[in-house]
């Protein structure tokens, strides 16, 4: 299959596991009425999905890595369809809760070995561009999958949308295994050791992720909060959540181009310049009739540096590719997982205007880690 193909395949398989991950939200209220629960334990549903996906994505890329990406993508595709009917099944809240572990365990191992797979597919000189296309259908499916699952709910109840999403995944993997090259066979890898890593050097690479996405949800994750604090009605909440959204899905696009034009570390230096400015901005006190362009500007910013980061990880560690993709993809929930906690205590302690100073400092943090960490090179050894 072309490389075309491969990229067409790898987006419409983040899609949908977009989807599985942002329609457990919107459904929260619905899940938590059936088994008479808080929305806020009905959010463990959230959590536990979260930490599976932390954990389990550096395991399924050294898998990967030594077993084969196809052999492993696929398997976990399988894996997810049968999270997803579990979870359409789940008698009680304690299943619903194993269901979707099993879930952001088999999810860990499907975005990663995608993005692997397209940037090995990519030409070298739009590697970036491709990456970005590639997240763009996680984006686009917290901006229209999850809506689209939340109707389909509304007729037929939270469970639909779980059996939909594990139907359209036996597709998936049967075109993923279809459209990618064929591992080499066990035995052509018996014997050969991976290259060592050289794990200082991976520490410094991931340690913009987690400040980036840090300083990102924590202000992100708080957003409609302050706004529903701020007196900011219904309409003004989801017109400044649209914003943002834009804002996300052209600073993707946008931030594969500028790196393949201008280099990916310098694409991340001005993404996270942007977003200081942008979380300074609103910490300065932005008022409502400006907080939708200063979220459409900061997003587009914002967005620049995930697919430039993924490129670069992609062009400086080939042979563990797959590995340096699941832990960055890691550390971009530990860094989420992070926000939440860090913008929740600012919140409390000294209000929305505060944790956007916060967040701001933390993106400043996020600038020096990139500007400081080692040249783009190849994997050295861990010794």
């Amino acid at each position: 299959m072309s490389a075309p193909w491969r990229l067409a395949c790898g987006w419409i398989t983040l899609f949908v596991v977009g989807t599985d991950l942002f329609i457990v939200s919107p459904l929260l209220p619905r899940i938590a009425a059936e088994w008479g629960l808080s929305v806020g334990m009905a959010g463990l549903s959230v959590t536990v999905f979260s930490l599976a996906y932390l954990i389990g994505a550096p395991l399924f890329g050294q898998l990967a890595d030594r077993f084969g990406r196809r052999r492993t993508l696929v398997a976990c595709l399988l894996a997810f369809v049968i999270a997803n009917l579990l979870t359409a099944i789940a008698p009680g809240f304690e299943w619903l809760l194993g269901a979707r572990v099993a879930a952001g365990v088999a999810a860990s191992g499907v975005a990663p070995l995608i993005y692997a797979g397209v940037g090995e597919a990519a030409p070298p000189a739009r590697r970036a561009s491709w990456m970005a296309i590639a997240v763009s259908g996680l984006l686009l499916a917290l901006s229209v999958g999850a809506p689209a699952g939340t109707i389909v709910a509304s007729y037929l109840g939270w469970r639909a949308p779980f059996v939909i999403l594990g139907l359209l995944s036996v597709g998936l993997a049967a075109a993923n295994r279809r459209i990618w090259p064929a591992d080499p066979r066990r035995s052509d890898h018996a014997g050969v050791p991976l290259p060592p890593l050289n794990y200082r050097l991976v520490g410094r690479r991931m340690l913009p992720t987690v400040l980036w996405a840090t300083a990102l949800y924590g202000v992100y994750t708080y957003l409609g909060t302050w706004l529903t604090l701020d007196g900011a009605s219904t309409v003004q909440i989801a017109r400044a959540i649209g914003f943002y959204g834009v804002g996300a899905l052209v600073g993707t696009l946008l931030g594969g181009q500028l790196a393949d034009r201008f280099g990916t570390r310098r694409t991340m230096i001005v993404s996270a310049a942007g977003l200081a400015a942008g979380l300074a901005a609103l910490g300065a006190g932005a008022g409502s009739a400006s907080v939708d362009i200063i979220l459409l500007v900061m997003s587009i910013f914002a967005q620049f540096y995930f697919p430039a980061q993924q490129s670069g990880l992609a062009r400086d560690f080939p042979e563990r590719r797959a590995l340096m993709m699941a832990l960055n993809n890691s550390a971009l929930f530990l860094g989420i997982s992070l926000g939440s906690v860090i913008g929740g205590e600012a919140m409390g302690l000294s209000g929305f205007n505060a944790n956007a100073w916060v967040c701001a400092t933390i993106a400043c943090l996020a600038l020096i880690a990139i500007r400081t960490s080692n040249p783009p090179g190849r994997i050295a050894s861990s010794g």
